[in-house]
């Protein structure tokens, strides 16, 4: 069973929750074979909603393809775990633990069994960024900022995609059946790259701009992994695929869509002549897109740019498949960690700056238009630590087999990722960003340094946790990670005994 533990527990209670998590008796492999079931549900929001993604107001104007929930269950005789991509800019802490509390009804499957997980598309539905009802007490003047001059999420959507998620997992659920498993990670790095580079002036940038003089290199690393999961039926027909890979979904297509995660999954399917669910999960990638400023090259339109990278992530996936060895001995387990976290509150001077700001009338365009959004978002900051102070984040790990899904609820930097690959005991790790909640960015803390900046960096109504949130995002997710005991990495059956030379292999070389 799940096991979810609150810090903050007395410490006999806290025993016995680290008990049940396996932190002290670590969790037994499961007798019976592995069985799994995928389904999708579309999500697609109507033309003329509004287009998150942004700190300001769009609206959607044409479609190019669906939104879709990409669901996968697994379950192996004692456990069962769901495992959920939204194609959705985020989805807030609330719709999460209301889709989780419909599927413990809906299913046998324990809600803290279940990880939902955000794609970040930013051509998706209404989903964010204000929620309903979140500055109803606040002055008028805050009221009309965040209702009347920021992205907000549409009620009647909302409830539309906790709904699919709760009717996806209910039919993943009732489509399980006997399964092997395959796992790899393969290697793709020309599709994304860091967007945050160290400035002659000292400072850290992101998007500095194509080519521009006054870089000096890179801040930051990207993660190349293409992590994959693959299940099949005993006899060999494909059931879905998982795939986690760090790279913002941030692409302009012509219309409402999954964004390149649509490429990804038209790749994987045309490849591999079928029809089944892809899902989705975004790794640690919030300072990690698809603009490189170092390339001197001019840059595709956002059409060809879109199959180029879901194009390129897409075809390693199907290396990975096609290499994958299969097996059902697949053990599962889901532990997490749930407590809080402050926010970071803006000086009082900060506050009163961004009063003169705003007081002032929204420019029309740049830079005093950004001065007026950041003074925007300074005030609905500054608001929200007002009146909710500290803001509940879950870390979870979710087991099958050799891989761990290690989540977190942010836009979380690659640097962290990298870091949870290099301390897990797993084989195979995926980090999940924008998992079961969202935070907003959650920088290094590098980045808020001297030398640091950025819009990541900026305090915003979006992103505002204390600095070192990532930190104990990191902490948490190693935690849980080494209380779990990997399963095998399935592999070929082994040469029982050698073999003897062929017949025409055996003979020297002639020379005349």
């Amino acid at each position: 069973m799940p096991t979810t533990i609150r810090i903050g527990l007395p410490p006999r209670r806290r025993g016995v929750a680290l008990l049940a998590m396996g932190l002290l008796a670590l969790p037994a492999i499961a007798a019976e074979g592995i069985r799994a079931g995928f389904a999708e549900r579309d999500i697609t929001p109507a033309i003329g909603q509004e287009r998150p993604g942004g700190y300001g107001k769009a609206f959607h104007r044409k479609f190019h393809d669906a939104c879709k929930v990409r669901v996968a269950v697994f379950a192996d005789g004692t456990t069962t775990v769901a495992i959920v991509g939204v194609d959705a800019l985020m989805l807030s802490r609330a719709v999460v633990q209301e889709a989780r509390a419909g599927i413990a009804r809906a299913t046998p499957i324990a809600a803290g069994a279940v990880l939902i997980a955000a794609s970040h598309s930013h051509s998706s539905g209404p989903v964010g960024m204000v929620q309903p009802g979140e500055y109803d007490a606040a002055p008028t003047d805050i009221r009309q900022l965040a209702y009347e001059h920021t992205a907000q999420a549409d009620a009647a959507y909302l409830a539309r995609v906790r709904d699919a998620i709760i009717d996806g997992v209910k039919a993943a659920q009732a489509a399980l059946a006997p399964a092997r498993l395959g796992f790899g990670v393969g290697h793709e790095d020309r599709a994304g790259f860091n967007r945050r580079f160290r400035m002659k002036n000292g400072q850290t940038w992101t998007n500095p701009g194509a080519a521009n003089p006054d870089i000096i290199s890179y801040a930051g690393p990207i993660d190349p992994d293409v992590g994959v999961i693959g299940a099949w039926t005993p006899d060999g027909r494909l059931l879905g695929v998982i795939v986690n890979h760090a790279l913002h979904t941030n692409i302009s297509p012509d219309g409402i869509s999954a964004n390149w995660v649509f490429h990804l999954e038209q790749t994987i399917q045309g490849a591999l002549q079928t029809q089944v669910p892809i899902v989705f999960l975004a790794g640690a990638c919030g300072d990690v897109s698809k603009l490189d400023a170092l390339s001197r090259y001019e840059r595709p339109s956002e059409g060809e740019w879109m199959r180029l990278v879901g194009g390129r992530v897409g075809a390693e996936a199907v290396k990975v498949l096609l290499a994958m060895h299969r097996g059902a001995d697949v053990p599962l387990a889901a532990r997490s960690k749930v407590w809080e976290i402050p926010r970071r509150a803006p000086a009082a001077a900060s506050v009163e700056r961004a009063r003169r700001v705003v007081a002032a009338g929204k420019p029309s365009a740049n830079p005093a238009l950004t001065d007026w959004t950041f003074a925007k978002e300074t005030l609905m900051a500054d608001f929200l630590v007002r009146t909710a102070p500290r803001v509940e984040v879950e870390v979870q790990a979710i087991q099958i087999g050799p891989v761990v899904c290690l989540t977190d609820p942010a836009e979380y930097f690659v640097e962290y990722g990298l870091e949870l690959k290099r301390r897990s005991p797993f084989p195979f790790t995926f980090p999940v960003e924008l998992a079961n909640g969202c935070v907003g960015y959650v920088p290094t803390e590098d980045a808020f340094g001297p030398k640091g900046g950025g819009y990541e960096t900026r305090l915003t109504s979006y992103s505002n946790l204390a600095i070192d949130a990532g930190r104990q995002f990191a902490e948490a997710g190693v935690e849980l990670a080494t209380a779990l005991k990997p399963g095998r990495v399935p592999e070929p059956p082994r040469v029982a005994r050698p073999g003897v030379p062929w017949v025409f292999g055996n003979v020297p070389p002639q020379v005349d």
